[in-house]
């Protein structure tokens, strides 16, 4: 299937084993038995995708329909006599929301390696993972429930902001032929719950962004699927909708600022760490932000973007405690202005810091993430928004636990005007539910935000519909639950004793949420803050360094510009492993080891 994602992740896998196998007289035939797949998005996956096997279409599905096949991808092996041998997946690398570094489990390389010593086949069926197969159904035109008299307006309301052309989404579902094909995967994904992409508790709270499909909604997906997915009148059709492809924002952004200073590389294939960028946008006076967007260059391999403001004299370290936390991008996420009168602010001199979280999809990728703001008066400034958190960074979650329970309160609430905005739970791929629960000074308890089933792929935010008043003394107490056991099929290794760190094989319990309080008349603007002597010889130090190797004058240290034995101290350097040091690696550095300084001068 051209557009299914685990189909793209492993075109490269089957190219491997067609250039290793095919000398051994083992041909690979791709498949393709979708009924949405034109012969011309069929040639433009294989020109992406670099492959040098025959790619063939199965009209009306009757190959598949002959060995049974169900799924993309699925594997069926033949052996010279034209006798299945091995059927189901091709290994255990890629799975629904899953990428492992490597795969565990190889099915499909064990069985050619038995077949061709002449052995039988050890393991010759297991369960294929990926997208029904968009079979032609026999369709009931009769069927009260049409595409184009209920179906359409379903999924004007809650999935087309992602599957549109250039969104987010594998597929697009603008269009009666775009839906047919997936009608049977579209029933099995609102069916398990993993679209759309809402895992709110419906009984707690109330939320501005809820994309909680109702009975009614899911109730009419299984009728019209199990009348053969029929299209209906067109005149019933509801009026198109116009969707926001650029900034939607309430005006144009006062000012842009790119993530990368050039377009970044995204591999093939793999799990890509997380990649930190530093900017300075240049503010020699307090800002204050009304609203704020982050737009992916590529949203097919952008996984979140998280932004902070990082004052003059504070340490990155302090990140995962939300301070300075200032917008975040996560798919389907329309951005919102603050509410008349809030305004979050960043202080002069600050620096930005983007955490990029990159999904490869099969295929090399760039992208070159935009960050826009809109700044106000600050003679208009009533409130303050500020995200702060519930944190609990003592982590030990034991191998093989699968419901590890860790609770974490936050500071109580400083005033009796206090108002929650929002919340958003963070975890990785261990995390399986999360709860925020308020906790009055007087002693009642409120349940905010259930979420019973966590999906990292997913960061959500939760938007209250409207503040809500947190009394002086009211703490939020969250409580999580881990699975690290082998039954999770996210855990990258259930044998380890899990602790706190920034990438997704650690973890991090964090309850993020927002707060607004009001802010007293400034007469006067507030000074900038001035640099100490330290955080000014760690800078200038830095400077120095990039300066000295940067040959290509992108403010960057990239590996290939370093000569002879230096390349061992730039690794020591490259904190993140991405093959560049940059100014703030090189402070983070600095500030734990002072003493470099003159041993690298």
């Amino acid at each position: 299937g051209v557009e299914c994602p685990l189909a793209k992740l492993y075109s490269q896998r089957l190219e491997q084993l067609h250039g290793e196998y095919a000398e051994q007289g083992v041909a690979i035939l791709g498949v393709n038995s979708n009924q949405q797949d034109s012969l011309s998005k069929m040639a433009g996956y294989v020109r992406r995708h670099s492959l040098t096997f025959p790619l063939l279409k199965d009209p009306a599905n009757r190959v598949a329909d002959q060995v049974g096949a169900r799924r993309t991808p699925e594997v069926i092996v033949l052996d010279a006599e034209r006798k299945i041998r091995y059927r189901g997946r091709i290994d255990d690398q890629y799975q629904i929301g899953v990428v492992r570094d490597n795969p565990t489990q190889t099915e499909m390389r064990a069985a050619l390696d038995q077949l061709l010593a002449g052995k039988e086949v050890t393991v010759a069926e297991t369960q294929p993972i990926g997208c029904l197969i968009g079979r032609i159904l026999p369709s009931d035109e009769s069927s009260e429930v049409t595409y184009s008299n209920q179906i359409a307006r379903i999924f004007q309301n809650r999935c087309v902001e992602c599957h549109r052309t250039g969104e987010i989404g594998p597929f697009a579902l603008q269009s009666y032929d775009d839906a047919v094909g997936w009608a049977e995967m579209i029933a099995e994904v609102v069916e398990d719950r993993r679209m759309p992409p809402w895992h709110a508790d419906p009984k707690y709270g109330h939320f501005r962004n809820s994309g909680h499909l109702s009975d009614e909604e899911r109730s009419l997906i299984y009728r019209w699927v199990e009348a053969g997915a029929p299209e209906g009148n067109a005149a019933d059709l509801p009026e198109p909708r116009t969707y926001v492809t650029g900034w939607n924002l309430p005006r144009k952004p006062d000012a842009v600022f790119n993530v990368t200073p050039k377009p970044h590389a995204v591999q093939a294939e793999g799990e890509v760490k997380y990649q930190y960028f530093a900017v300075d946008p240049g503010f020699t006076e307090d800002k204050w932000i009304t609203a704020a967007q982050l737009i992916p260059g590529n949203r097919q391999v952008v996984h979140h973007i998280l932004a902070f403001a990082l004052p003059p004299g504070e340490r990155s370290e302090s990140l995962g405690g939300a301070r300075g936390f200032l917008v975040g991008y996560v798919p389907g996420m329309i951005p919102e202005p603050l509410p008349a009168g809030m305004a979050k602010k960043i202080k002069a001199g600050s620096r930005l810091i983007f955490q990029m979280h990159y999904t490869p999809i099969g295929s090399p990728q760039e992208d070159q993430s935009k960050l826009g703001l809109i700044f106000a008066d600050p003679a208009e400034i009533t409130h303050e928004v500020t995200t702060t958190s519930a944190i609990q960074q003592r982590l030990a979650i034991p191998p093989g636990a699968d419901n590890h329970r860790v609770e974490a309160k936050s500071k109580p609430s400083p005033s009796d005007e206090t108002l929650l905005l929002s919340l958003m739970p963070h975890m990785h791929l261990r995390g399986k539910s999360f709860r925020y629960t308020a906790k009055y000074p007087d002693g009642n308890e409120e349940i905010l935000v259930d979420i019973p089933a966590y999906d990292f792929n997913w960061q959500t935010g939760y938007r209250l519909v409207e503040p809500k008043p947190m009394p002086a003394g009211t703490v939020l107490h969250c409580v999580a639950h881990f699975d690290n056991s082998d039954r999770n099929p996210h855990n990258p290794d259930p044998t380890q004793l899990v602790r706190w760190g920034d990438q997704t094989w650690d973890e991090m319990m964090i309850g993020y949420f927002d707060i607004a309080q009001p802010r007293p008349p400034v007469e006067e603007a507030d000074p900038a803050p001035a640099m100490d002597d330290k955080e000014k010889e760690y800078t200038e130090a830095a400077d120095r360094l990039i300066k000295k190797h940067d040959r290509n004058g992108d403010g960057i240290v990239q590996r290939e510009e370093i000569g002879g034995n230096g390349k061992q101290i730039f690794d020591r350097l490259d904190t993140n492993q991405d093959g560049k040091v940059t100014q703030e690696e090189l402070m983070s550095t600095f500030r734990l080891f002072p003493n470099l300084i003159k041993a690298i001068r």
